[in-house]
């Protein structure tokens, strides 16, 4: 069953949860006490002095109604609650589990599918850990105390009462079973679109440049009214559950009536048992009803648990290893060393491999640039020093030691990564360049290292301006200066810069690349870039194309072999000049 990753989680709880199942019991106990009290101040009408009888009747069916109030309202209190707490440890068990994900599990999971996971799927559950746990032992417990009692007015009655009731069973298992199938299309459904929205709502600005509105929007209406059908459908066999209980309830109440009426006429069973046994009846019919939908909620909740038992059976490749080393002291930076690295994307085997057999090595303190054409393998490369994803073959070492062999705090420690893709997220200035670093002045000498500082005026709150979705309301250049000197708070030993200044104006390009020279002393820096401008300086520079290294050395040494780095130079030179005429 689906449902069985749920029971740890009740294990904290389980003392409330099992006072609320003992108020459960309470509460019945005096439910079932009622119509004893109606019985004896019905008979009680046909003693001399009937008042004084039926007084104590109601008194006692006062007390018992009260008891019963109370007992059913802490038992509420008390499961309701700990569904609560059950789903929030859930909720953070899941979003735990997705913060260790590898990137390669983000490329086939979209985040809408996440989000309905997280929260509508979650919901589900909860109602499973709460309501419907609490009506499924409220009926059994009912029925238990109730059954009996019926038997004992009347063994007769009970069986023409609840004879009806045998065809639950039979309802349960075919109506339930089409329940479970059409909620669990509702979810998959759920997060189609969820996922449309979330892509539409992060690239509005393409959909708006390309005039695509209408086109959208006709989409998300298909998408919509597909969700809406799906749960039309399940409203229809989920309907169908009411009346069919209500059916089998209603032909029980049309039993004891006709052969109820017969028995009191005949003497075998008084007018108060006839009533009180109606009561009963009655009181066991609601519970009925509440079981059919506590019954939809479990078919429901096992739907969704599949789901999310689905998304935290994935497993990540990238973890830290059961007994990791440490590293050296640093005392100038981290020798980098790559030893006949091959990789390939996963899920991607069909374009084969990214890197090629790449080796070389970086001293401690020293700098490294890598250049090549789009596609060549650049970003893929300074990926593996992160651990974003691991190489299929080969060795990374940091100061010789292999760095899947190094718990994955210690390595992000050291590094210090600023990818290509710039992310900021909803919060202030301040809070997305510090990021976990301590605020003691690093903050003004990263942002002067960036010249971040020369965007602060057009910022109404400074550092403290709070910034839009994905940092929207700065510009592509303030983006990356801002991403530059978050990586930089961090004070790594290892500085990793992938292609981050493709945004920046060439002016303000040379500005941050003179600041990071004096701000990367006694670091060692890896530097990607498709201006050659910018890793000219770099002791070391390497060439890749198609995932192989196809030069290497220094600036002057390039330029005077006349091969594929002059050629690259000259390509840009050439560019440059094109694009200053036509201005």
């Amino acid at each position: 069953m689906k449902l069985k990753r749920l029971v740890p989680y009740f294990r904290p709880y389980r003392r409330t949860v099992a006072v609320g199942l003992g108020l459960v019991v309470v509460s019945n106990f005096f439910i079932t006490l009622a119509p004893r009290f109606i019985q004896r101040g019905i008979d009680a009408l046909q003693h001399p002095s009937p008042l004084a009888e039926v007084g104590k009747a109601v008194l006692f069916l006062l007390g018992t109604a009260l008891a019963g109030g109370l007992a059913r309202f802490e038992m509420r209190r008390a499961l309701n609650s700990a569904s609560r707490y059950i789903e929030r440890d859930l909720r953070n068990d899941i979003f735990r589990h997705l913060e260790r994900m590898p990137a390669a599990f983000y490329g086939t999971h979209p985040v809408g599918d996440l989000m309905s996971r997280s929260t509508n799927d979650l919901l589900a559950v909860r109602m499973v850990a709460g309501p419907a746990l609490m009506y499924t032992v409220d009926t059994i417990t009912r029925a238990l105390l109730i059954g009996p009692a019926m038997i004992q007015i009347s063994p007769r009655l009970a069986l023409y009462a609840l004879a009806p009731l045998i065809g639950l069973p039979l309802v349960m298992i075919f109506v339930g079973q089409t329940i479970h199938y059409r909620a669990l299309a509702i979810q998959a459904q759920f997060a189609d679109v969820t996922n449309y929205v979330h892509e539409n709502l992060s690239g509005v600005r393409v959909v708006r440049a390309y005039r695509q509105e209408q086109s959208e929007i006709k989409h998300f209406r298909s998408l919509n009214e597909e969700y809406a059908h799906r749960n039309v459908s399940l409203a229809y066999a989920a309907g169908a559950f009411h009346p069919l209980l209500n059916l089998l309830g209603g032909l029980g109440a049309a039993s004891v009536l006709y052969f109820g009426a017969r028995l009191v006429v005949a003497g075998t069973v008084s007018p108060g048992a006839f009533v009180a046994f109606g009561v009963y009846l009655a009181t066991l019919v609601w519970p009925m009803i509440a079981l059919g939908w506590a019954i939809n909620l479990v078919q429901r909740g096992e739907a969704s648990m599949a789901r999310i038992n689905a998304l935290l059976s994935e497993t990540s490749t990238i973890v830290s290893p059961p007994r990791p080393l440490l590293l050296p002291p640093a005392t100038r930076g981290r020798s980098l060393v790559f030893e006949g690295v091959w990789f390939q994307y996963p899920g991607a085997r069909e374009r084969g491999y990214v890197l090629e057999d790449i080796s070389f090595e970086v001293g401690a303190g020293r700098s490294l640039a890598i250049v090549g054409p789009i596609g060549a393998g650049k970003s893929a490369l300074v990926d593996l020093i992160v651990r974003t994803y691991d190489p299929d073959r080969g060795r990374i070492l940091l100061d010789g030691v292999d760095i899947r062999t190094l718990s994955l705090k210690e390595l992000r420690r050291e590094v210090g990564f600023v990818p290509q893709e710039t992310f900021l997220f909803s919060a202030t200035l301040r809070e997305n360049i510090l990021l976990g670093a301590p605020d003691d002045g690093r903050l003004e000498r990263v942002s002067e290292v960036s010249q971040l500082v020369e965007a602060l005026p057009a910022l109404p709150q400074g550092y403290d301006t709070m910034l839009g979705e994905r940092g929207i309301n700065l510009s592509g250049g303030q983006k990356q200066r801002a991403a530059i000197a978050r990586a930089l708070a961090r004070d790594p030993t290892v500085f990793v810069l992938d292609d981050a200044l493709s945004a920046v104006d060439t002016q303000i390009e040379a500005r941050i690349l003179h600041g990071l020279r004096d701000a990367l002393v006694g670091r060692t820096s890896v530097i990607v870039s498709h201006r050659l401008t910018a890793v000219r300086d770099a002791d070391w520079i390497i060439v890749l194309d198609r995932g192989r290294i196809v030069e290497a050395g220094t600036h002057d040494v390039l330029i005077g072999r006349g091969g594929r780095y002059w050629e690259l130079l000259r390509r840009q030179q050439v560019e440059e000049e094109l694009e200053s005429i036509a201005e």
